[in-house]
């Protein structure tokens, strides 16, 4: 997580696709997928890219980037949203050629390779909501976020222009780095991608008699949950005229846990996010806000005058906010070494048990010097075979490796002075390394540490520059590294996608490519929207506080300026939390699958720290509803709940379009609807001793 993307939130659903991708036949036995398929023929390349599928994808994807850019700047915790993106791309193409059918005018069929084309385009624009930086390095350069973090030093503000510019010259990269070792990812080494295999037995159901009806009932469900989710959203915006008002500040649990950001705010997206996560993630976000909130940092406001100056504002990181900001740091820098070097060490090992007696790793367009004489079957045999038909020359991946590159490495110093182009030149150099590491990390365990390998980025290029730019520096070649080894993996992804449905690699390089391309103009827009409609946009406690952003503006100080950026005694508690998050995780692997999964996880743990429990307490009771459905109805729930969650993130993420239009036009909430007067509190808070 820390911005990252939860992954694993589709494999749940698997198995349930896997066994709605066969049919039983009259001897009793099943029938395979590709035989299931076998009267279908296969289209060219060029046809599974249709206009129509690019079409959908566009609107997908600026549904989607409104949620994944929500997300970003509230929690900065992103499920996988492959489920809904394969539904709506599957009803919106199916609705649109069921009617040219009946009128006599439909010339190409609706296939599960135009599906694969639909899914890998709107998860390659959505995904550079993420590794775009909106919510945490790039934005992290602004004045405000400087001003917050008491950094005096040089800033960048948010333009549209150099933030697309940038988009542009970055996010190609990693589809370059990798490409010509696609076959040896999933042909040979037969890598897994727990997401794509999912996605990939999601789309096959969709094109069978029985899981076409199936998907009827999903999207039916998920038609009712975002209709739902978006007029709620409109009837909580009549009552937010003024500060502290509407249900969002409703003090469920009372008014001295309201203060410590202890509440339900009826936020339907955490709710359905809730939904997709893993039980652990919800638990553990809520272990963490409990030990923080609930706590330490009451704990520590009772050393004010002796650990940090009584008199400075909230805000101030040499106070209260230091040790909120600072901690968390050192749990997600403790995760995140820990399972980088974890994912590294299997990387290195599963390498070294796959070459093991060969002498190079297979190229895309090479033969593979495996054994071939074991008998494959009939599905793999046929995924190989088309898989292997549309080939994509090595020197055009390298040739469009370095020719962006060299742009880039030209462009990228007059964006930011700071960022040197030696510097750029030395990240390219160790770029596909780590994508490739990141793409086959990501293969074994359906973890991309894309976020991880940017904080290294940071401290690393920020410790290089000094204190002259260093912090823009760290920053700015964050999100070189990000963008690199986030497509990297994400095309893998998608390339397992294809190589599942029968999608020709070339469908889906172009298909990452145009998605790509339209993720560089959306999704700054979409951030544009909201920079430019909420007034306290990225200011604590507001409605979109893009709490990552200074996190990672306090990582590149750290990296800088060392420890002399740390309040009193910060730095033992840092120690402590850095050293917690590895002994966690530790004993979460030695305990293995059975007793591990009860172990909390740091990364989600850490999360609070800075922004406060309540969203842990929507995702709860997200949980709560999946865990009694499924004791009344597991297998319905297991259809449905995907869907259900989706429509909960969809509707809201959606009501975030009009109410920043709203916003920008002028237009206010009629009603300000407080629980209580400021005399009520005021006479409350003294009771309580506050």
């Amino acid at each position: 997580m820390d911005v990252e993307r939860i992954d694993n939130g589709i494999n749940a659903e698997e198995g349930e696709y896997e066994k709605n991708g066969k049919k039983e036949v009259k001897g009793g036995g099943e029938k395979s997928v590709e035989e299931i398929f076998e009267s279908q023929e296969v289209p060219l390349w060029k046809n599974q890219l249709t206009i129509r599928a690019f079409g959908v994808s566009f609107l997908l994807s600026i549904m989607f980037s409104f949620i994944v850019m929500k997300l970003n700047l509230t929690t900065g915790i992103i499920p996988s949203l492959n489920v809904s993106a394969g539904l709506l791309g599957f009803f919106f193409v199916k609705t649109w050629t069921k009617m040219l059918q009946k009128s006599g005018l439909l010339k190409q069929p609706f296939t599960r390779q135009e599906n694969t084309v639909i899914q890998t385009c709107v998860v390659a624009s959505s995904g550079i909501a993420f590794s775009g930086g909106f919510g945490s390095y790039l934005f992290g350069m602004s004045e405000r976020i400087a001003k917050q973090s008491d950094d005096n030093g040089s800033f960048k503000n948010p333009s549209l222009g150099w933030i697309i510019g940038f988009l542009f010259v970055v996010s190609f990269l990693g589809l370059f780095s990798v490409l010509p070792l696609r076959k040896i990812m999933v042909i040979d080494f037969k890598l897994t991608y727990p997401s794509g295999t999912a996605t990939a037995h999601l789309i096959n159901s969709f094109h069978t008699p029985q899981g076409a009806k199936l998907a009827k009932k999903q999207v039916r469900a998920l038609g009712k949950f975002f209709s739902f989710s978006f007029l709620w959203g409109f009837f909580q915006w009549f009552f937010t005229a003024g500060e502290d008002c509407g249900f969002v500040n409703f003090p469920t649990f009372g008014i001295k846990a309201y203060k410590n950001k202890f509440y339900f705010d009826f936020s339907t997206t955490y709710v359905g996010v809730g939904m997709i996560c893993p039980y652990i993630i919800n638990i553990s976000v809520l272990l963490g806000g409990i030990l923080s909130w609930g706590l330490m940092w009451p704990l520590i406001e009772t050393r004010k005058g002796d650990w940090y100056p009584a008199g400075i504002p909230a805000s101030n990181m040499h106070g209260l906010q230091g040790y909120k900001v600072f901690i968390a740091i050192a749990m997600i820098l403790g995760d995140g070494l820990y399972n980088f070097f974890k994912v590294f060490s299997r990387t290195l090992t599963g390498l070294f048990r796959q070459v093991r007696g060969k002498q190079s790793l297979p190229l895309a367009n090479r033969p593979s010097t495996s054994d071939t004489s074991k008998k494959i079957s009939y599905d793999d045999q046929r995924r190989t075979e088309i898989f292997l038909k549309d080939q994509i020359p090595v020197w055009f991946s390298v040739a469009g490796y370095v020719t962006i590159a060299i742009i880039s490495t030209i462009a990228l110093p007059h964006v930011f002075h700071d960022l040197k182009w030696y510097y750029i030149l030395v990240i390219y150099m160790f770029a596909p390394t780590l994508a490739f590491c990141n793409a086959y990390g990501c293969g074994l365990t359906d973890w991309s540490l894309a976020s991880t390998y940017g904080k290294l980025a940071i401290f690393t290029i920020g410790a290089w520059a000094g204190s002259h730019g260093g912090v823009l520096a760290g920053l700015a070649a964050c999100g070189v590294m990000m963008n690199i080894v986030s497509t990297a993996s994400d095309l893998m992804q998608d390339f397992k996608t294809g190589y599942l449905t029968l999608a020709s690699p070339r469908a889906m390089f172009v298909s990452q490519v145009i998605g790509t391309a339209m993720g560089c103009i959306v999704s700054p827009c979409v951030f544009w929207l909201f920079y430019k409609a909420f007034d306290d946009f990225g200011v604590p406690d507001s409605q979109y506080p893009a709490p990552f952003a200074i996190v990672y503006r306090n990582m590149a100080i750290l990296g800088v300026q060392g420890f002399s950026a740390l309040p009193k005694n910060c730095l033992l508690l840092c120690y402590g939390f850095f050293g917690a998050a590895i002994l966690i995780n530790f004993m979460k692997d030695m305990m293995g699958k059975k007793w591990g999964s009860f172990i909390p996880l740091p990364m989600a743990m850490a999360i609070p720290f800075y922004i406060g429990p309540y969203f842990a307490i929507d995702m709860c009771i997200g949980s709560l509803i999946l865990f009694v459905w499924e004791k009344l109805n597991k297998a319905k729930a297991d259809a449905f709940a995907p869907a259900v969650a989706s429509g909960l993130i969809c509707g809201d993420g959606i009501w975030t379009l009009p109410s920043s239009i709203l916003a920008l036009a002028g237009v206010k909430p009629p009603i300000c609807m407080k629980f209580l007067s400021r005399a009520t509190n005021a006479k409350v808070n003294t009771f309580l001793g506050s």
